[in-house]
């Protein structure tokens, strides 16, 4: 898994846009202006992402690559480390979750305009 894969599925998610706001290296991933991935540019080691905070209990203790995400709310965060025993379709799949998680919360009226 590399960084290319993680942006170019990132970014082909509707209504997906891409900023630095934090500094230059890391790329945060947001739809409807609401983060829903963050990743290192630089040090790319894996990638910030939100999730169910049931869900996310059961995912650390499952993997030793999903912990709670450094600098962020360990209770809905998790950083995915990439190349360690987290499968790649998992990846993919909690990409997925952490993007609903976010349109979901957002009004109806930015859900319909993406």
């Amino acid at each position: 898994m590399d960084i290319e894969k993680i942006w170019e599925y990132c970014s082909k998610k509707n209504g997906v846009s891409e900023s630095f706001p934090f500094n230059e290296t890391t790329l945060v991933f947001k739809v409807g202006n609401k983060i829903f991935a963050l990743l290192d540019v630089e040090k790319f080691f894996g990638i910030n992402l939100k999730c169910d905070p049931e869900k996310a209990i059961e995912l650390r203790e499952r993997y030793s690559g999903i912990s709670g995400a450094y600098h962020m709310s360990k209770k809905h965060w998790n950083t995915v480390s990439i190349n360690e025993d987290v499968p790649t379709a998992l990846i993919f799949d909690l990409i997925d979750h952490s993007y609903e998680l976010v349109f979901k919360s957002l009004p109806k009226k930015i859900k319909d305009g993406i």
